[in-house]
């Protein structure tokens, strides 16, 4: 191999597995976001990290572990996040109390990790079925977290059904905030949903 091929091909430095790990899988979500499933290899990744293939398998057993471990760590990225936002700390007050407080952090949440939840709420249609499975078991939980919330403050409601047209409501609110975040400020949707929620109530 001549000077110039050397040169052409560095070796990758070396950095600890855990934080070589991380970067691969980085690099895997941000094909992911850029150019689908179906643009994510152990090519793809190694050429985005700037290393070689036999580095990437050094860090996992093949592209299928690999996306384990990366569904793996969205999954609980995305569960801390969304509960760190809920505002369960307003249960004792009023559901515009619970608006003024949960939509801005909602709000919040979703442009400091837009990538994580545009593969959530912008899921592309060649997402693969353990992706899939793995959203909509979330959702069920979250569901599940928002019929409580609405039980305690609209007692006597149809909890089962607003639940459901809340998470409706908030998906459609992030998936406007990732399309146009300029457009669509967090004092621009808590109005919005204020007024829906006067409508509603008494």
């Amino acid at each position: 191999m001549s000077e110039t091929a050397r040169k052409r091909r560095p070796y990758a430095p070396r950095v600890p597995m855990a934080e070589r790990r991380e970067q691969l899988l980085d690099a895997a979500l941000t094909i992911i976001d850029r150019d689908g499933y179906d643009g994510v290899s152990i090519d793809a990744i190694a050429r985005e990290v700037g290393v070689t293939r036999p580095v990437v398998y050094g860090a996992f057993d093949g592209l299928g572990p690999l996306l384990t471990a990366l569904l793996d760590r969205q999954q609980q990225r995305a569960i801390t996040q969304l509960y760190g936002a809920l505002p369960l700390a307003a249960l004792a007050g009023t559901p515009l109390a619970i608006v003024e407080q949960g939509i801005p952090a909602l709000h919040a949440m979703v442009l400091a990790d837009p990538v994580t939840w545009r593969a959530i709420l912008q899921s592309p249609g060649n997402a693969p079925d353990p992706v899939r499975e793995r959203i909509e078991g979330d959702r069920g939980r979250v569901l599940g977290t928002i019929r409580m919330m609405v039980a305690a403050v609209v007692p006597g409601a149809d909890a089962d059904v607003l639940a459901h047209a809340v998470l409706a409501l908030l998906e459609h609110f992030g998936q406007l905030v990732l399309a146009a975040p300029e457009e669509f400020s967090a004092a621009r949707l808590t109005a919005s949903a204020r007024a829906m929620i006067g409508a509603w109530l008494p």
